[in-house]
């Protein structure tokens, strides 16, 4: 069973930047397609990003495109998530996740494989 750990959670004024990493134990990272949610206070876990398998095609939710990146190093077992001018309203619990398939029926509605523990993100006004 492969697991997800992820880090890089904190306290960040608004307009601050965070990387976030999502680590997998096994190395078969490379065939599964990777991305993260964010579950802010008293709502429901919200789709941010996914990235396919090589990291070549990748979709994000309105809400955080073009401040937000994933990025993948399958050499590594590692997603990123570069988080810049971030806002109050992106803080929330951060989870990764994967899937063996791009399919965005499963990746929109969180019907994933696997889920990390979460880290959490607060951006201060």
């Amino acid at each position: 069973q492969v697991q997800l750990v992820e880090s890089g959670g904190g306290l960040v004024q608004a307009g601050g930047s965070l990387r976030l990493s999502c680590a997998a134990s096994r190395r078969i990272f490379s065939s599964y397609t990777m991305g993260w949610f964010r579950q802010a206070p008293g709502k429901e876990r919200d789709f941010i990003a996914v990235t396919s398998w090589s990291g070549g095609s990748t979709i994000y939710a309105d809400s955080v495109e073009g401040r937000f990146t994933i990025s993948r190093d399958n050499a590594k077992n590692t997603v990123y998530l570069q988080m810049n001018s971030l806002k109050p309203e992106d803080t929330a619990v951060y989870y990764c996740a994967a899937d063996r398939l791009y399919n965005w029926s499963r990746w929109s509605r969180g019907y994933l494989e696997l889920w990390g523990q979460g880290t959490l993100v607060t951006v201060s006004s």
